[in-house]
């Protein structure tokens, strides 16, 4: 019986910020076992998209000044082009604000309703006198009620870790103009998920993917499973069926995304998107740590409550450390994928290296520039590189390209052997262990060409010396195919070096045994570049200067009189026009309207506005800050931003240019 088609997805990447590294480790392992399966024969569709709704994007879309579809386009590009410069394919890439999840989501949630699971409760939701609305979600922060750690209204994001109903949350603030909120009453809806603990415990059991997944589920399964409020008081998101004043929860309408995705891949190929869907399936998810209990506990119950199938496998990654300290953007431990990484040159195969590389995919993965270097240049450079180049460039030198013959059967045997030892590494999700398989084939390789020593061998026996490289050339060959998943352009380069015109792709992971056929190659080039220390130095003060910088932030700030803040002269202005700085990839040359004059300023904001989205604003100045010149380019003031994201200061009501702050 042939099964059924698989259906891989990653987690979506939520549209608010940039991508950096912790991103990536879902990312660049779902590709790589996507492109091995391709390879294994399988039907595979890969599909992902951007998370656009939920209350952080409409708090930064308010305090940048733009809307919420805006924001979500911004940062839907910057993923799609992030994720093709690191070689990671999607077929089908979405929005989640895109025409086809809204009606999926309201069909999913009318089902639910048809069959008993939603119903209507009035609820004690936060509400803010001054800014005169409800709070939902992260317009909120104060206290868990299980823990007393500092929360946020729909999680202990800094305690305890656990999701929290509206009305849950203690000593309730609003995070916009930080007035202490009040509780009224307010109807909403809830989904049943108290009903499923039944059908979760069994389809646990025989769910595939890691351990820690399906132990971290069980855990809180077998505590008592509370139902989910799955409304929220936003204008932003899929309108709730029937109602204009509330939109279902971020966490409904994210996951049916994967569904609204396969439907929009199905209606431009021309394929079945129930197939992958609806009944038994094979539909895999690779997610981070962070959202086991989103995936596991409440998108199956969602599913099989609405009569949909449910997922076959979820993949779970450890969490990520920077030079041995927790992740965190706010304290500089982070590393941005583009400012930090591809801008800098560095190939993208040599980070996705690395990421498949460093440990087990389940476990904790730390990044430190000393050690990246060290990996890349010990493993992929010493041991991958230097055994093709040596085996290419002797076969090049001395026969013109590959020599005839056959290949010994031990050489066979053992290119066998680690096909058999990836292919099970591979269909348990441990990417390290099949890394580390095809690194021990190129290891064994230089072993056996620097035992048989073709150089001096082919001064008494050039025909054993041709053997020799013969078998050396298929181990390249077999090394180039098994390393496509994981280093995509390093591979494909290798196989030109081979003398092949089509792509490594294309061709299945089983012809490493096919002998490479008598003929002539060009002379080879080094696959990879060594990674040079004063780079590497380079690099990690980057790091350094921003985790630095981060730690100032964080420091006791020395108080000022107000005689001394009276010195500073800041005022409204009005942007009338913007330019990008030549040269610079982040820096926008602004003329600016402070009432008395027009003034240039040049701010580092670029990567996150178009020039044309700053004209006619409103912004914050100082402007008695000394003259500057940026980039050859005169800068006469400063224009006030906050937060990692360059979220401009404007003034609460119209004012006009030239308005002291005071």
């Amino acid at each position: 019986m042939t099964p059924p088609p698989l259906l891989v997805t990653c987690g979506l990447p939520y549209t608010n910020g940039p991508c950096h590294l912790g991103h990536l480790r879902t990312y660049v392992p779902a590709d790589a076992y996507v492109r091995y399966m391709r390879r294994m024969g399988e039907e595979v569709v890969f599909v992902c998209g951007s998370d656009n709704h939920g209350t952080p994007i409409v708090v930064s879309a308010e305090e940048t000044g733009i809307t919420p579809r805006a924001m979500s386009e911004r940062y839907h590009t910057h993923f799609d082009e992030t994720f093709k410069r690191m070689n990671v394919m999607f077929d089908h890439f979405g929005m989640t604000d895109n025409p086809a999840n809204h009606p999926r989501t309201q069909a999913i949630v009318s089902e639910l309703e048809k069959n008993g699971y939603i119903y209507k409760q009035i609820v004690h939701q936060a509400y803010c006198t001054k800014c005169k609305r409800f709070l939902p979600d992260r317009y909120v922060e104060g206290t868990c009620p299980h823990c007393g750690k500092p929360a946020r209204g729909d999680e202990c994001d800094q305690g305890c870790g656990k999701h929290l109903e509206p009305g849950e949350i203690k000593d309730p603030l609003c995070k916009v103009c930080g007035t202490k909120a009040e509780f009224r009453d307010q109807e909403h809806y809830f989904f049943k998920l108290s009903e499923f603990k039944e059908f979760l415990l069994p389809y646990l059991d025989t769910l595939r993917g890691t351990s820690n997944a399906k132990n971290y589920a069980i855990g809180w399964i077998k505590d008592e499973l509370h139902d989910w409020c799955i409304t929220r008081t936003l204008e932003w998101g899929v309108k709730f069926p029937g109602r204009d004043d509330l939109v279902v929860y971020v966490w409904v309408d994210a996951p049916i995304g994967y569904i609204a995705f396969t439907e929009e891949w199905a209606k431009k190929t021309g394929n079945d998107w129930k197939r992958f869907w609806c009944g038994e399936n094979r539909v895999t998810h690779f997610i981070g740590g962070d959202i086991i209990y989103h995936h596991c506990i409440f998108w199956p119950a969602l599913l099989k409550g609405a009569g949909y199938g449910i997922p076959h496998a979820i993949v779970a990654s450890g969490m990520v450390k920077v030079d041995d300290h927790k992740f965190s953007k706010s304290r500089g431990y982070v590393v941005w994928t583009n400012d930090d990484y591809l801008d800098k040159g560095l190939p993208a195969d040599y980070l996705r290296y690395y990421l498949l590389a460093y440990t087990s995919h389940t476990k904790e993965l730390n990044f430190s520039w000393k050690v990246f270097a060290e990996r890349i240049n010990n493993e992929v450079v010493n041991i991958f590189g230097n055994f093709v180049y040596r085996t290419l460039y002797f076969a090049q030198k001395e026969w013109e390209g590959i020599p005839g013959g056959a290949v010994d059967p031990a050489i066979t045997a053992e290119i066998e052997k680690c096909l058999a030892t990836v292919n099970g590494y591979m269909q348990e999700y441990e990417f390290k262990g099949a890394v580390d398989s095809i690194m021990a084939l190129a290891a064994f390789g230089n072993s056996y060409i620097q035992t048989n020593a073709p150089w001096k061998l082919i001064k008494t026996d050039r025909a054993a010396a041709a053997q020799v490289i013969k078998n050396c050339v298929q181990i390249t060959k077999a090394l180039a195919l098994l390393l496509e998943p994981v280093m995509p352009a390093a591979a494909q380069e290798c196989w030109k070096q081979l003398g092949y015109n089509d792509k490594v792709a294309s061709h299945p992971i089983s012809d490493a045994t096919l002998p490479v056929p008598e003929g002539v190659i060009k002379a080879p080039s080094p696959l990879f570049v060594k990674m040079e220390e004063d780079q590497v130095k380079e690099l990690d003060a980057l790091l350094q200067k921003r985790v630095a910088e981060a730690n100032k932030k964080t420091e006791k700030i020395p108080m000022v009189t107000f005689e001394e803040f009276q010195k500073l002269d800041i005022r409204t202005g009005k942007v009338l026009s913007a330019e990008p700085v030549p040269k610079s990839n982040k820096l926008l040359k602004l003329q600016v309207d402070i009432g008395s004059e027009t003034r240039q300023i040049v701010a580092g904001m670029q990567q996150f506005y178009k020039p044309e989205e700053l004209v006619g604003k409103d912004v914050v100045v100082v402007t008695n800050l000394a003259p500057a010149k940026i980039f050859g380019v005169e800068s006469n003031g400063m224009v006030l931003a906050a937060g990692d994201a360059a979220s401009l200061l404007v003034p609460f009501r119209p004012v006009e240019p030239g308005s002291k702050i005071r």
